[in-house]
């Protein structure tokens, strides 16, 4: 199955910003219903810089979000005050995805550590997504990318926390952004190596907007490049799950590779999984 996370409840859109400002429920929740109605599997949850107080806006959003729907949640913050804020009143029961923790930041060491420990309170629905980005920052090439990943495992493994718990980020940068063109490649080049090192394997999952930001062709730069991904191994993206387009091609990319069955009307099936 592929993982796709709605990531339209985010105080970097307008409407989500307006919205947390003026507390206004319609808006997320009409968000919530219409994305989980397009096929995702979870709704990523991310406050931004849309409110002073992060965390109270981060539980205001996930309790309006669960009074309307019963989609799992992708708490997104690299803060774990945040996190805990939006856990503290989450539904872990219908699973729960931590979003994002690199390996270890120049403050905190053991910040990975900390969000498998919260994970675990989610028990084995609880899991995480975890960036390929260290204290150094985020790696420019494969071989870094790879090496933290597998210190990402290594960690897990150490906790006891099961790796196909595991999203493995390798970190989309934009294609617009001067001499960017190299990472699309390192980026599908440590997906065929993340996937392994360990078994069970890992998930690997993307912001994948961040790969057409600030360019003309935001739309077919997402659909190709998730196509891409996937044959490369990914099973799982942050994404517009509101783009029909993209969500048609992620259904024939899945059943190209084999990973749904074929049928005339595969399209509205791979909806209604």
């Amino acid at each position: 199955m592929f993982y796709s996370i709605g990531e339209r409840i985010n105080g970097m859109f307008d409407d989500v910003k307006q919205a947390i400002a003026s507390k206004d429920k319609n808006v997320i929740q009409n968000l919530a219903k219409r994305q989980t109605e397009a096929g995702a599997k979870y709704l990523d949850v991310n406050v931004g810089t849309a409110a002073a107080d992060q965390e109270g806006t981060m539980a205001w959003l996930v309790e309006t979000i669960q009074e309307t729907c019963k989609t799992p949640l992708s708490l997104d913050s690299q803060k774990l005050n945040v996190i805990e804020a939006g856990f503290k009143v989450a539904d872990t029961s219908m699973g729960i995805l931590l979003n994002s923790t690199p390996l270890n930041k120049k403050d905190d060491d053991e910040i990975l550590d900390k969000f498998i420990a919260l994970a675990q309170q989610a028990g084995p629905d609880g899991k995480i997504i975890a960036l390929t980005m260290d204290k150094n920052g985020v790696p420019q090439d494969t071989d870094t990318r790879v090496a933290i990943a597998a210190g990402i495992v290594e960690k897990a493994m150490e906790a006891d926390f099961a790796t196909d718990r595991l999203f493995i980020d390798p970190i989309v940068l934009p294609v617009k952004v001067p001499n960017a063109q190299t990472q699309p490649e390192a980026i599908l080049t440590a997906i065929d190596q993340i996937k392994y090192l360990a078994d069970p394997i890992p998930h690997i999952t993307m912001g994948l907007s961040n790969m057409s930001q600030g360019s003309t062709e935001r739309s077919l730069i997402n659909r190709i490049f998730l196509a891409m991904t996937i044959c490369h191994g990914a099973d799982s993206a942050i994404v517009d799950v509101l783009d029909d387009q993209l969500m048609d091609v992620l259904a024939t990319a899945e059943m190209l590779m084999n990973k749904q069955l074929y049928s005339d009307s595969y399209l509205k099936a791979y909806r209604e999984l």
